[in-house]
């Protein structure tokens, strides 16, 4: 079902460019039409490094055409392509190569004069790591410099260049690309999963392997400046198998049965137990939220990302609480 467009502008956005951002990432299997009257930034998911390893491969560029289509309409709203996501591979051969990283770069010009973009987001899973099962090299975190380097001369100083980091702040020389960029969107989820929180705000007992104020942290030590933060936030739950999908969007896990909702008020984190006290599903609520806000505010970073637009319900509480956190 499409989700209708609100006719009017948000007045923070209408006034003057906006101090923060909310960045919503958009993907290429929805149908779901962002509502701009609460997010500030798009990242259209996916682009893929092409087979060829020196060029872009867009999914649904129809779509993508449809996204970047609003900006007609509202002027605030800045709308970049993602490029890489879980699975997604050949960045290690391309980065590898000079020729094929400059026509690459080239090539992520080219995309952003083409549909009219304000960027490009790189989501490489991760330098040097194999884990999602795509080709990787030891020199892999020095390429990705060399890479974020040729982006940013290819599509110049008025463009946006943007990055997805693992919470931990592993893999990425992030004193080195830190002044090739404009912001770095944290994936602060995925940390955990049941009986752990997999994106809780602070550490508890049931706290999975990164927090978010630990998340921040490391990319602070690793050369980061705070100012330059999206925090990333869940649009999804993870569960445990058996009970409850491994991934399940939270407009679906609010219909979920026989299962009793729970607070961890040292992590900051909703979960859900089985009728035998068990975790069995990790999640985000608006409360949960509004605390992620309140720290977003507090620590003096750029502002939140979440992932992904339409695993919110209908009415849009998720966004809503969003942009009401980080805006009002």
């Amino acid at each position: 079902m499409l989700i209708l467009l609100i006719s009017t502008v948000s007045p923070i956005f209408a006034k003057k460019k906006p101090s923060k951002v909310i960045v919503a990432y958009v993907t290429s299997w929805t149908s779901d039409i962002p509502d701009p009257t609460q997010i500030t930034h798009i990242n259209y998911a996916f682009g893929h490094v092409n087979d060829a390893f020196n060029g872009i491969r867009i999914d649904n560029e129809t779509r993508l055409q449809s996204i970047v289509d609003l900006k007609k309409k509202y002027a605030h709203l800045k709308v970049l392509l993602s490029i890489g996501g879980w699975g997604s591979g050949r960045f290690s051969e391309m980065a590898s190569d000079n020729t094929k990283r400059e026509q690459f770069a080239k090539d992520c010009a080219r995309a952003v004069k083409q549909f009219h973009l304000d960027g490009i987001d790189i989501d490489w899973e991760y330098p040097t790591s194999s884990a999602a099962g795509i080709s990787s090299h030891i020199n892999d975190t020095h390429n990705f410099s060399l890479l974020m380097k040729a982006i940013r001369k290819a599509i110049g100083t008025k463009k946006l260049l943007t990055m997805a980091s693992v919470a931990s702040g592993k893999y990425v020389a992030f004193d080195i690309v830190a002044p090739y960029l404009n912001f770095v969107n944290i994936m602060t989820y995925d940390s955990g999963n049941p009986p752990y929180h997999h994106a809780s705000l602070y550490r508890s007992a049931l706290s999975g392997n990164t927090t978010c104020e630990e998340a921040v942290a490391a990319h602070i030590t690793a050369g980061m400046p705070a100012h330059k933060f999206v925090l990333g936030i869940p649009f999804y739950g993870r569960g445990n198998k058996e009970e409850v999908k491994s991934f399940i969007d939270y407009k679906d896990l609010l219909k979920l049965q026989g299962l009793e909702k729970k607070w961890d008020d040292v992590a900051k984190a909703n979960y859900m137990v089985n009728q035998q006290g068990e975790f069995v599903l990790s999640y985000e609520s608006p409360e949960s939220i509004r605390l992620k806000c309140d720290f977003i505010r507090a620590k003096g970073l750029l502002g939140a990302m979440y992932w992904e637009y339409a695993g919110d319900t209908e009415d849009g509480i998720l966004r809503s609480t969003v942009y009401s956190g980080i805006f009002e």
